[in-house]
């Protein structure tokens, strides 16, 4: 019961997405991480094969690589700052300058004139001991012909710094001012020579540079000091002069860290900054008390605030109510009327004559702040004339200025260097020294058996990585049973595994794998039409041994067991297969009848599966696509038809060939198998279009050949049942 609940769950499914696109259920992807682990299941013999051989490469070349001892020297390079411009004490402190020294000097550790001098003191341009020891001789890197004498001890002096050089390594340690010298050979002893004498080397030459630096420096910045001076007071002295001249009156100077004066405020142009200022501050009350006559009446800020207005209006509010109420009592020309009346004209004269003073008080304050605004203009106009004066004569007195700061800079420089120049010079101390000599190595330091093999490891995952990811590009087939509606755009009928031996013999089993499948194929297949499963029906494929003919004969089995007569015809006459699928004889068949033998019957062979007969391919005709493009083929199919149940037609590939569309117009529908990680994706969309193309209709896709464990899926996606598989992964199957 379960298992045909869960058909027809599969089934319903499939049919509303043979009906209608917009209703077809979403395909829902494996999660990521599930991809890559079946892409990695998929090759994982090609993965293992590639980093089993990296790692069988590793031990190898492990193997056959002569040991080398590494010495290993510390020496601790302290800060020192040649070029500085105060003297802060015997420590020099930390400065953005520290990388770029440390390097220079990590550098210098690595110099050929350094090499030079550690072959000189060692005697190694001659050495034979020096060159066997780096698994080579002179002979090997000086070729003798046709050289001088020069030529050949030149070549030989620079294949000797070219092994110190190849051979020498330099570590420092990060945060700390230590160093580590290593040298690498096949001799423990000379490897802790040359580590020590690279040491001491550069100690040398660094002391040698620290005195070889200030030898001239002196000499040379002495005489262009006593230049300097003199061009110092003489532009100083023009300054003073050139300022006294046009009456520059200089307040102060401000100067920046290097001694150039960068303003100069004199004394016309604070003045003029005064001035501006007050002229700003008279041109906003010009302005403010301009605003405040344009606006007129009892709408100004001084006519709603003025306490005398607000009590008259008071008063004529009162005496305007009194005078209406008196007005409805008496006529116009009664006393009381008139002597209310009269009252009212003269608190409105009163409003009237505080409204204008008001208005005259506006007008006052904006005439004084007229005249302040034109007393302050002229006067800033006055001064700017005389601060022009002033700037057109500043340009020279600038250029004055500029010369004596540039003058005082230089000087005041080439002083202060001058002084430490001195101080360096008569020091002399060594900021380089040696934490800890090397001593002669006990073990070899390569080859280190565990470092090569993680490295041929990582190369192996590497390179394997790289070859799953290139043949998985590579591969166009449709693995997942999830591809076939998103690629294909066409139902899933159902997922046939891979087998070993034939498919057709397994079927006889009804609790088998396969067997199970087809049946829930069948399943599907009877919810494709209103009728049940097709009366006749057609299987292809793209190309062939894809399992078409193996599924066209476990969906006739399953039909026999069910009660139905099941004709299988052998349609692919350019190779008929399904005779030899069931053992079964080739005398004679549907070619037959398509070439003009009626009695098509006769060729009919009964099998020993239940209510499942076959008619055979028979002979291979010369043209298979002028047979079946006839009539014969409709009036077969219709002529069967009364005769049995289902036609179950065995169609040959689409690709290539037009047998496939022609025997589609005969039929109900036609079946399209896909071998799992089979043909290209582009391909089966080609074959399926000239279905299309044909107006075939296709019910849908049986994907064969499936091997679950390679995808983490078994038949039925959860729905509570699926294969086994035990049959072996990878093994052939018979199925065409």
């Amino acid at each position: 019961f379960q298992f045909m609940t869960n058909s027809l769950a599969v089934a319903d499914q499939n049919n509303a997405a043979q009906l209608t696109g917009q209703d077809r259920p979403r395909d829902i992807l494996p999660p990521i991480v599930l991809q890559y682990f079946n892409t990695l299941m998929r090759w994982r013999w090609l993965m293992l094969g590639i980093v089993v051989a990296s790692i069988a490469v590793g031990v190898v070349v492990t193997l056959l690589t002569a040991p080398k001892y590494t010495a290993v020297a510390q020496i601790q390079i302290d800060r020192q700052q040649k070029q500085i411009t105060k003297v802060e004490g015997i420590e020099a402190q930390s400065s953005p300058q520290d990388l770029e020294f440390y390097s220079t000097q990590y550098a210098l550790l690595q110099a050929r004139p350094l090499a030079e001098r550690v072959a000189q003191e060692l005697a190694l341009f001659n050495n034979e001991a020096f060159f066997a020891a780096h698994g080579t001789t002179l002979e090997d890197l000086v070729p003798r012909s046709n050289l001088s004498s020069a030529q050949l001890r030149d070549l030989q002096r620079r294949a000797v710094v070219k092994l110190l050089l190849d051979n020498v390594g330099i570590s420092p340690i990060r945060t700390s001012k230590l160093v580590d010298i290593s040298y690498t050979s096949r001799d423990a002893q000379l490897s802790q020579r040359i580590a020590n004498k690279w040491a001491q080397a550069f100690i040398a030459s660094s002391m040698d540079r620290q005195f070889a630096s200030t030898a001239d420096a002196r000499t040379f910045l002495e005489k262009r000091l006593e230049v300097l001076r003199e061009r110092l007071e003489e532009s100083e002295r023009l300054v003073v002069m050139f300022a006294s001249k046009t009456g520059i009156v200089t307040l102060d100077q401000v100067r920046d860290a290097d001694g150039r004066t960068i303003s100069n405020r004199t004394l016309a142009s604070s003045s003029l900054d005064q001035l501006s200022q007050l002229l700003n501050e008279a041109t906003a009350s010009r302005i403010a008390a301009q605003a405040k006559l344009r606006a007129s009446g009892e709408s100004t800020s001084e006519a709603i605030t003025s306490a005398t207005l607000s009590n008259l209006r008071r008063q004529r509010a009162e005496v305007g109510a009194e005078y209406a109420r008196k007005q409805v009592l008496f006529e116009k020309g009664y006393p009381l009327v008139q002597e209310l009346e009269q009252q009212l004209m003269s608190i409105d004269q009163a409003i009237k004559q505080e409204t204008q003073r008001i208005a005259n008080a506006r007008s006052g304050e904006y005439q004084e702040a007229k005249k302040r605004e034109d007393e302050l203009r002229a006067r800033v106009e006055t001064v700017g004339r005389e601060l022009d004066a002033q700037n057109r004569a500043n340009i020279q007195y600038s250029a004055y200025l500029r010369e004596a700061d540039t003058n005082r800079q230089i000087y005041d420089a080439l002083l202060q260097r001058y002084k430490e120049i001195g101080v360096a010079g008569t020091v002399g101390v060594n900021n380089i020294s040696i934490v800890q000599p090397a001593i002669a190595p006990l073990k070899p330091s390569s080859p280190r058996i565990a470092l090569n093999l993680a490295i041929a490891l990582f190369c192996g995952l590497v390179a394997a990585a790289a070859a799953t990811f290139i043949l998985e590009q590579m591969d166009e087939g449709i693995r997942d049973p999830s591809e076939v509606v998103r690629v294909l755009d066409v139902p899933l009928l159902g997922v046939s595994p891979m087998v070993v031996g034939s498919a057709v013999e397994k079927m006889r089993d009804i609790k088998s794998d396969i067997y199970d499948a087809y049946f829930s194929i069948h399943s599907t297949l009877m919810f494709s039409t209103s009728h049940g499963f097709p009366k006749t029906l057609a299987i292809t494929s793209t190309r062939p041994n894809e399992g078409k003919s193996s599924s066209v004969a476990a969906l006739a089995i399953v039909l026999g067991r069910t009660g139905k007569r099941v004709l299988l015809v052998d349609g692919d006459i350019r190779s008929p297969s399904v005779h030899s699928m069931l053992s079964m004889p080739n005398d004679g068949g549907f070619s037959n009848y398509l070439a003009g033998d009626d009695e098509w019957e006769k060729y009919v062979q009964v099998t020993d599966f239940d209510n499942v007969s076959i008619l055979a391919g028979g002979r291979v005709p010369p043209s298979a696509a002028e047979l079946l493009s006839g009539d014969r083929l409709g009036q077969f199919v219709a002529d069967a038809s009364t005769k049995y149940d289902h036609i179950l037609i065995d169609a040959p590939p689409v690709l290539g060939m037009t047998d496939a569309p022609l025997i589609s117009k005969v039929v109900e529908g036609m079946v399209y198998v896909v071998q799992s990680a089979g043909p290209a994706a582009r391909g089966i969309l080609a074959s399926m279009n000239r279905l299309a193309g044909a107006n075939a209709h296709v019910f849908g896709v049986i994907l064969t050949k499936f091997g679950g464990n390679k995808l983490g899926y078994g038949y039925g996606y959860g729905y509570g049942y699926g294969y086994g598989y035990g049959e072996g992964e990878g093994s052939k199957d018979s199925e065409k």
